[in-house]
């Protein structure tokens, strides 16, 4: 029989953490089809990391089933590549945001990640329009309308003029990414009228990011969704300032200083 050779042990020099890219941390529902993807294109990938954890959920997409996700967020967010520096963390689901409550959000992110930066979809948003200088808005979601109103409340509740709301009613978040660009499209330009002046696309599993240049060319107004703002925000928490190509007016702004420390103390 023959041996194998006794293992030898090689000495190996580690690089300093200051040496890596930055890394960013994402909770994502068990059933999100998008996100990542939508991440890959919008963050530098020369400079950022991206890691993600996801949290259970059952779909229908309704209050209920979406405020049964909270007792469940601080374990997740501690499966966030432990013993690693994080410059901030999303929690990538824009109406659990609401329906939550983005305080309570990161108040369970940060029993397991203190210290952290958190950031969510609406909050994102709402940084997104300030930067934008925009304030009447027209909102468009993929979801049943009894998930919609609390989205366009949150809204208004903060500030924004919701000019007109509507929605494509699904309730299973795995069609809502499914929705094609031309529906996306054509919903986004029959809610325009002289006195919006911006158009929200919320929902983290639609592809609303495919079809933002195409709306601001045909409406000349910015455009802002639930991926791209989260992107920009996490991007600009961690120091970085690029423009990726065909996303947006959104990435030609800085993050308003209210929202650069993200949710929270």
């Amino acid at each position: 029989m023959t041996r194998s050779p006794q293992t030898e042990i090689i000495d190996c020099r580690l690089r300093d953490h200051s040496e890596g890219p930055r890394r960013l941390g994402a909770i994502l529902l068990s059933t999100d089809q998008v996100f990542e993807t939508d991440a890959a294109r919008l963050l530098d990938r020369d400079r950022t990391a991206l890691h993600v954890a996801r949290i259970g959920f059952e779909n229908p997409t309704t209050p209920e089933r979406l405020r049964a996700m909270a007792p469940d967020l601080s374990r997740t967010a501690g499966l966030l590549v432990p013993g690693a520096e994080l410059s901030a963390v999303a929690f990538a689901c824009t109406s659990a945001s609401v329906t939550i409550g983005n305080v309570a959000v990161a108040d369970a992110i940060h029993t397991s990640l203190p210290g952290v930066p958190v950031v969510t979809p609406s909050f994102a948003a709402l940084a997104g329009l300030a930067a934008l200088g925009t304030g009447r808005v027209a909102l468009l979601t993929p979801y049943l309308p009894e998930t919609t109103e609390p989205m366009a409340d949150y809204l208004a509740g903060q500030g924004l003029d919701i000019i007109r709301s509507a929605c494509f009613a699904l309730e299973d978040d795995r069609d809502m990414a499914r929705i094609d660009d031309h529906s996306m499209i054509e919903a986004a330009c029959a809610l325009d009228g002289p006195e919006v002046d911006a158009l929200f696309l919320s929902c983290t599993a639609m592809r609303g990011v495919d079809v933002i240049d195409r709306i601001e060319a045909r409406l000349g107004k910015p455009v802002v969704t639930s991926n791209q703002a989260l992107c920009w925000a996490l991007g600009r928490m961690a120091g970085l300032d690029g423009r990726p190509k065909g996303f947006g007016r959104l990435f030609d702004c800085a993050l308003p200083t209210d929202f650069a420390r993200g949710i929270g103390p």
